[in-house]
């Protein structure tokens, strides 16, 4: 795995695709499956529709003391969408451009009501510096597991309206 460029694992969400596109296009729906608290969107994030828009992220990584980097805001813009199928963005500092890697979710539908959810993530862009210091592929790879943890909770939840 130590050579591996992108990551990925899925899971079987009870959910049609729609529900699931809706919560993983809108800035609030990251919010909510992240979970950790450190995670805020920006007052102005709206959903987004089309490659090339963009939603910032406020992060406060102090309380999970796991990468010693503060407060920051972070900009995400869309490098691919594919309406109930498909979104991906990059990753980058508000004041500076992407760092290297992109993210996304892939929506399968198994029926009208389930739908296989894949989270990825490829850092073929980072350097392998920045890697080693997050344990790659570990830390990103329970990131991604965590996320369809809470993305499953958020989206059947009988209190989302997502």
């Amino acid at each position: 795995m130590a050579d591996e460029q992108r990551i990925s694992t899925t899971r079987r969400i009870s959910a049609p695709t729609g529900r699931i596109f809706e919560l993983v296009t809108d800035p609030a729906g990251h919010v909510k499956i992240d979970g950790s608290g450190m995670l805020v969107a920006a007052g102005d994030a709206r959903r987004v529709t089309g490659a090339g828009d963009a939603f910032e992220m406020d992060m406060d990584r102090e309380p999970l003391g796991d990468i010693p980097m503060g407060k920051y805001r972070v900009r995400n813009v869309v490098t691919r969408i594919e309406p109930d199928a498909l979104i991906e963005w990059t990753v980058g500092g508000v004041d500076h451009p992407p760092i290297g890697h992109v993210y996304g979710y892939t929506l399968v539908p198994v029926d009208d009501h389930t739908t296989d959810v894949t989270s990825y993530c490829d850092w073929s862009g980072v350097s392998e510096k920045w890697k080693t210091r997050v344990s790659w592929p570990v830390v990103p790879l329970t990131m991604l597991e965590k996320s369809l943890a809470n993305l499953d909770r958020v989206v059947t939840s009988p209190t989302t309206n997502a």
